[in-house]
C-alpha cells in the first residue's frame, strides 16, 4: 500500500524552525526586531528565491542574492526537527511492507537539505518535489510522479497525509487517494469536502492507515 506524506508542517516542524532562524539571522545583522516577524510573514507559506529580493531590499540588506539563499537554505535545514516518533513510526510502517513517498511543494535544494538534516531520505522510496518535476500539488500530475518515483501506480489505491486542505486533502482525493489531515491543533476548512480522517498528528494518520488496510 502507498502513503504519500507532505514535509513541512506534516512531518516536521517547519513553522517553528523558521521562526528560530529569523530570530539567529536578524541577530547576526544586527537587525530591529520587527525583522523577524517580517521575515516569517514572507516566508511562512512557502520560501523561494526571489523571495530574498524583498527581503535584501525591505531589510537594507546589501549580501548577495544568491549567499542570502544558500544561508537560508543551511540554516533552515538545521532549525527544522521532525515531530515527536516520526521517525520511529515511519520505519515501523515502512517494515510492515508499505511504501512510502514524498510528496511537496517548493524548491529542491531545500526540500531535500531538510530531509536529509532531519535524517528522513532514507525512509522514502521515492521524494517528489514541485520544483523537480515541473507540477506543484494540487495538480493530479504532481501525485502521479510521486507515485511512480515510488514504483507504483495511483490506480493500486493509497493515502495522502498532510496538513494543507487544499494541495493536500482535496489534491490527494482528486488523484483518487484517501486522504489523512494533519490538524496541528486546527478546525476543519469550511466549504471542503472533509478528509477521510482528521488527526493530531502522523502517529495517528498511521494507526487509522494501518486499521483501514487491516
Amino acid at each position: 500500500m502507498l502513503a504519500l506524506f507532505d514535509l513541512d508542517n506534516t512531518l516536521i516542524d517547519r513553522l517553528e524552525g523558521l521562526e528560530d532562524w529569523a530570530r539567529a539571522f536578524a541577530c547576526s545583522r544586527r537587525l530591529p526586531r520587527e525583522a523577524e516577524s517580517v521575515i516569517c510573514d514572507r516566508l511562512r507559506e512557502r520560501a523561494y528565491p526571489a523571495d530574498f529580493v524583498y527581503l535584501r531590499e525591505t531589510l537594507g540588506l546589501s549580501d548577495n542574492l544568491g549567499d542570502l539563499w544558500h544561508e537560508y537554505v543551511d540554516g533552515i535545514a538545521g532549525s527544522v526537527r521532525c515531530w515527536p516518533k516520526v521517525r520511529d513510526i515511519l520505519e515501523e510502517l515502512r517494515g510492515t511492507g508499505w511504501t512510502l513517498g514524498i510528496a511537496t511543494n517548493g524548491p529542491g535544494d531545500i526540500q531535500r537539505a531538510k530531509l536529509a538534516a532531519t535524517g528522513l531520505t532514507s525512509l522514502f522510496d521515492g521524494i517528489c518535489v514541485s520544483e523537480e518535476v515541473g507540477a506543484r500539488k494540487p495538480a493530479r500530475v504532481h501525485f502521479e510522479v510521486a507515485a511512480a518515483l515510488c514504483g507504483t501506480r495511483l490506480s493500486a489505491g493509497g493515502w495522502m497525509v498532510g496538513d494543507n486542505p487544499e494541495t493536500d486533502m482535496e489534491g490527494g482525493r482528486a488523484a483518487g487517494l484517501r486522504t489523512a489531515w494533519v490538524a496541528n491543533g486546527r478546525e476543519w476548512t469550511d466549504g471542503l469536502r472533509e478528509p477521510d480522517v482528521v488527526v493530531r498528528g502522523v502517529a495517528e494518520a498511521i494507526e487509522a492507515m494501518r486499521a483501514a488496510a487491516a
